[in-house]
């Protein structure tokens, strides 16, 4: 009982900092947003830790990869980021042309090496496995425990989605994030489906590397 209570109080602890983190984002010359996923990172293995979560029941299992993929709905929704990014690459744009790929590539290229291919596919796992771990295997996993698993569902997404804002046009913004907010919806079925973030980190990766490789293949 002990256990959990203090399970409870540090997954409160962790997601309100995370939220605080990314509220900063409101600040334009604030850059401490990107650090919420580091404390959810963290926060997920100390949460694992006092809770003593035995492995079969971790939020992070990759001996169990293969039967979590067997897991009803499971691999279709994992291939559903596939399409989602290659339909809000063509719609956005055939709405805004040039400037929202254009967008796209300007809060992307601080954090990836487009013209080193070995490097960028590390960094795609990296950040994947980054964001995973800490939006859906600490906070929608954890959170999902304490309230209803929808709203921590859109929670989550909203601190995603609102974690890659950057500065442009307001309807190429908002019609970006919005396309990041589905996609985390997604990434949260993937989790609460899988009960493992390896699969929707997976996803998430498999999703990320098909956007971009259209986005250079046809829009660059």
């Amino acid at each position: 009982m002990k256990n959990n209570k203090k399970s409870a109080a540090l997954t409160m602890i962790g997601a309100a900092i995370m939220i605080l983190l990314t509220a900063t984002k409101i600040v334009p010359s604030s850059n401490i947003a990107g650090y919420s996923v580091f404390v959810g990172i963290a926060f997920f293995f100390i949460v694992e830790a006092v809770s003593k979560t035995p492995n079969a029941e971790s939020g992070l299992r990759f001996n169990t990869i293969a039967e979590d993929m067997k897991k009803p709905g499971v691999t279709a929704w994992a291939l559903v980021p596939c399409f989602s990014g290659i339909v809000t690459i063509v719609v956005g744009n055939l709405i805004f042309g040039g400037e929202f790929v254009d967008h796209v590539l300007g809060r992307t290229s601080s954090i990836l090496s487009f013209g080193k291919t070995i490097l960028l596919i590390i960094q795609f796992i990296l950040a994947g496995f980054g964001e995973e771990i800490a939006l859906r295997g600490f906070f929608f996993g954890k959170t999902s425990k304490l309230f209803p698993t929808w709203i921590c569902a859109v929670v989550s997404s909203i601190i995603f989605a609102a974690g890659h804002i950057a500065p442009g046009n307001i309807g190429v913004v908002i019609f970006d994030i919005s396309g990041v907010f589905i996609d985390s919806l997604i990434y949260s079925v993937i989790y609460h489906k899988s009960g493992n973030c390896v699969i929707s980190t997976l996803s998430h990766i498999l999703g990320n590397v098909t956007s971009f490789i259209v986005l250079f293949s046809f829009f660059r």
